[in-house]
């Protein structure tokens, strides 16, 4: 039994914003384990290579557009996922967007964007796909979250308040659609380096402060989501729902270099 815990043959996965980044490295680890894919992006001809290096892998890959912020592409997406496979087991909601600035400056159109991205755009993909996972009485939804879903930090006020969100909405999605034989689980990294915050990583005394509070030492890799990942949208965790797991290296442990005197 051990071997096919994790053994996702047979299973069909969407994962949003799967045109660059994390949500790449995360589709990836499915397709390995034997999941077929529905790969999702505002433009499907910027899925066009990833595609193609999925179906390298003996892995299907149906390219689909998504807007999570618009609810009619929601719907559009849902019934084009399903098509194909007449079925759906697995989502990722990985699509989410960012807005670095002081909170004092903070505008209404930067607040609207996040939040309808990051939080309403999680709820109405779930949604969406739980409707047809329901019927079977099974599913996996991973919602990504954040370090920020249990940490706040100066600067992303309105993305902290979206991943905060993201991990309230993850225990009340479980508690609703348990019994129906979903569960709903927040995958919540630490700092890895993205597109959004590369920025932030050609300061050197910026990266050394932060691997410093970090106990391993190091920035997450991408390949560091891959297990967890794959075990969440696996049958080794179907007695597991509502939990948000940090892959952060540690840092949720607060720590940092302290001299300790006696």
């Amino acid at each position: 039994m051990a071997s096919t815990l994790f053994d996702l043959s047979g299973k069909t996965a969407i994962v949003t914003g799967t045109s660059r980044g994390l949500g790449q490295y995360m589709a990836r680890a499915l397709a390995r384990a034997g999941a077929d894919l529905v790969i999702t992006s505002r433009t499907a001809a910027s899925l066009a290579d990833f595609q193609k290096e999925v179906e390298s892998l003996g892995r299907r890959a149906v390219p689909v557009e998504l807007d999570v912020r618009n609810y009619d592409s929601i719907q559009r997406m849902a019934e084009a996922a399903y098509a194909p496979y007449g079925k759906i087991d697995i989502l990722v909601n990985n699509a989410g967007c960012n807005v670095r600035r002081p909170a004092i400056d903070v505008s209404w159109d930067d607040w609207n964007l996040v939040l309808e991205t990051n939080l309403r755009g999680t709820f109405f993909v779930s949604q969406a796909i739980a409707k047809v996972m329901i019927p079977r009485r099974y599913g996996r939804i991973v919602n990504i979250g954040s370090v920020t879903s249990v940490f706040g930090y100066a600067g992303i006020g309105p993305y902290c308040a979206s991943r905060g969100g993201v991990k309230q909405l993850t225990m009340s999605l479980a508690d609703d659609w348990g019994p129906h034989g979903i569960t709903v689980n927040c995958l919540a990294p630490g700092w890895f380096k993205t597109k959004q915050n590369e920025v932030l990583y050609r300061n050197k005394e910026w990266v050394e402060y932060l691997v410093d509070r970090i106990p391993l030492k190091r920035p997450g890799q991408p390949s560091d989501l891959d297990g967890t990942v794959v075990f969440l949208a696996s049958d080794a965790s179907e007695y597991i729902t509502g939990q948000t797991l940090l892959v952060d290296g540690g840092i949720s442990t607060g720590a940092t270099k302290a001299t300790v005197s006696k």
